[in-house]
């Protein structure tokens, strides 16, 4: 192999079976359920990187079924997502992200640097409510549970909060394993269709485990519970800070 077809097929690893085809990639009947809740503004203190800021101690807790992805296929996905402002724009700071598939665990990682590792999220309708699980090694560390469907929510204005920019933490080591990439990347949602939005009554319970520590951030208080049902595309993202620059 010349240097050359290295070069013009390094787009993903591994080089001659990558795990992901190029972006971008576009979600069909994506579903979301969004429990928000008040948290600990230390414990956010310790999780938040700056330069991003947080105006009030919240956490979304996201359950996400994503049965028609291109490339990525049908999975399902559980983590945190913090309320933030860069710059005075407010967005999300995506904190912990569960994952039952490979493919896009490692798309996530080495492209954006979503925070993905793999779990057993679910999301399904039983009887009356929509019930959200996470299990990690076999052990449970979120279950959250909303009435379905009980009241329609205005969906322009659930369209114009999907349009707000998402962050992240994008860190890959060097060989030697200090960090030869360590950014802030910001990404948005594109081509969005909202087919319907909903809110009804939430809980939501975190339980501690070593290796995912959702519960880090405690749920004090169920501030609102949200079932979105949508089609997009996951927008390539840009470093808005290199915490490694001079």
């Amino acid at each position: 192999m010349k240097i050359e077809d290295v070069v013009r097929n390094a787009f993903a690893m591994p080089l001659t079976s990558p795990s992901y085809p190029p972006g971008p990639y576009r979600f069909v009947n994506r579903e979301y359920m969004i429990i928000t809740y008040r948290t600990d503004p230390e414990a956010l203190r310790r999780v938040v990187p700056e330069p991003l800021q947080f105006d009030e101690p919240l956490v979304k807790y996201e359950f996400i079924r994503m049965p028609d992805s291109t490339g990525f296929g049908d999975y399902t996905e559980s983590g945190q997502v913090i309320p933030v402002t860069y710059q005075g724009v407010h967005g999300g700071y995506v904190h912990s992200m569960y994952l039952n598939d490979d493919a896009p665990i490692a798309g996530g990682r080495e492209i954006w640097g979503f925070p993905k590792k793999l779990a057993e999220p679910s999301l399904t309708s039983v009887k009356d409510a929509l019930v959200g699980t996470l299990d990690y090694g076999g052990q449970r560390v979120a279950t959250a549970t909303m009435g379905f469907k009980h009241r329609s929510l205005d969906e322009a204005k659930i369209l114009e909060s999907l349009k707000q920019p998402n962050f992240m933490l994008k860190i890959i080591p060097h060989v030697d394993c200090t960090p030869r990439i360590c950014e802030l990347v910001r990404y948005y949602l594109e081509d969005l269709t909202v087919k319907g939005a909903w809110e009804g009554p939430g809980a939501l319970a975190l339980f501690p485990h070593a290796l995912a520590p959702v519960a880090d951030l405690p749920v004090l208080e169920v501030k609102s519970a949200v079932h979105i049902l949508s089609d997009l595309t996951l927008g390539l993202g840009e470093v808005v800070h290199d915490y490694l620059a001079k």
